[in-house]
């Protein structure tokens, strides 16, 4: 049954009427045409698809849409303001934390959930939170120094 659902979406209203079953990922990509979100495993165990939803990464292949109803989505689109690259995002490219792409938004939104929660995290701490992300290119070790770089991340609103 279709129904209207109100969220924030990178810091702007949404309004989708729509069947709140379906996924986030689905809705980003197809309806509202914001494909930094990827499809990867589509069971929620390598990041491609991490969205933060009030400041926590959820992935957005298991998230129904109906559950961030009045609820704040953030995805990679809406990282960079401005024109201007979020720092976590520089320092992805700046240590060559990114090779193919696929992976880059899920583990950059992964990064910024992380940070969120602890804004200088040790590099142990860092592998924890980001054991869950895949890269299948092996640029892990370049994505912890990147993350290691990007700390103390500056806030933004």
């Amino acid at each position: 049954m279709k129904t209207a659902i109100q969220f924030r979406l990178n810091g702007r209203p949404a309004t989708l009427t729509t069947d709140g079953g379906r996924t986030l990922l689905w809705v980003l990509r197809t309806d509202l045409g914001l494909t930094g979100t990827k499809y990867g495993c589509g069971t929620g165990q390598c990041g491609a698809c991490t969205v933060i939803v009030d400041g926590k990464a959820v992935r957005a292949c298991l998230t129904p849409l109906k559950d961030v109803a009045d609820r704040e989505v953030l995805t990679i689109e809406g990282l960079a303001r401005d024109g201007r690259l979020h720092p976590l995002q520089q320092a992805f490219i700046d240590h060559g934390g990114l090779q193919c792409g696929y992976c880059t938004s899920g583990m950059l939104m992964g990064a910024y959930a992380l940070l969120l929660q602890n804004r200088e995290p040790s590099r142990a701490a860092i592998m924890a939170g980001m054991e869950r992300h895949l890269c299948r290119c092996g640029a892990h070790q370049r994505i912890v120094g990147a993350i290691a770089a990007a700390r103390p991340m500056e806030e933004r609103s």
